[in-house]
């Protein structure tokens, strides 16, 4: 097993999916980085990285780029673009990504979340989501979602999510680490 002091995740630090990657992060000794910016509310304000206006617009996309791609539209257009924004920031970050939600008929990945799926294909990163309506991993591998199993592989990666985490994806997310890196280290 790899030393898990070596890797990094990088999150949101929202409620949900990313509050649990980031648990599991301190759990495991793992360093972690929360992109935010102002009006963002967090859940986990660990190893916080405030994004700056100059930051934000780095990341910035046309909006109706991402609603083509995600198939979409969206009604607060200002507030949704930092969100995207800050996604941005995460997916470019860490090299593998991990996401949690629903895989639509499409392909797409319902909320928010489905941005960073759509960056990390766009990058083409190593990416896996867990669809907590069907209980199962997917990869993505030659433009089609692949059921199978998750392992953090890569010493950066991402991990995010609904912020409406279920039982059942709470527990991928804590087997994805048991998996990847063993047993939890004792605290004692």
């Amino acid at each position: 097993m790899a030393d898990p002091s070596q890797y990094i995740l990088y999150s949101g630090g929202l409620k949900g999916a990313e509050a649990t990657f980031g648990e599991c992060a301190e759990k495991w000794g793992i360093r972690e980085v929360n992109f935010t910016f102002v009006g963002h509310e967090m859940e986990r304000v660990r190893n916080v990285k405030f994004l700056t206006e100059e930051d934000l617009r780095r990341g910035d996309v046309s909006m109706e780029i991402v609603c083509q791609r995600m198939g979409r539209t969206y009604t607060n257009v200002n507030k949704i673009r930092r969100v995207m924004q800050s996604i941005f920031h995460m997916i470019n970050s860490g090299y593998q990504v991990f996401a949690v939600g629903t895989i639509k008929e499409d392909g797409t990945v319902k909320g928010g979340t489905g941005w960073g799926v759509e960056l990390a294909k766009f990058f083409n990163r190593p990416l896996s989501v867990y669809d907590q309506d069907r209980r199962q991993w997917f990869n993505w591998q030659d433009k089609g979602w692949i059921q199978g199993e998750a392992l953090i592989s890569h010493d950066t990666f991402v991990g995010t999510g609904t912020r409406n985490l279920t039982e059942n994806g709470r527990d991928a997310i804590l087997k994805l680490f048991e998996h990847s890196l063993g047993p939890a280290p004792s605290s004692e």
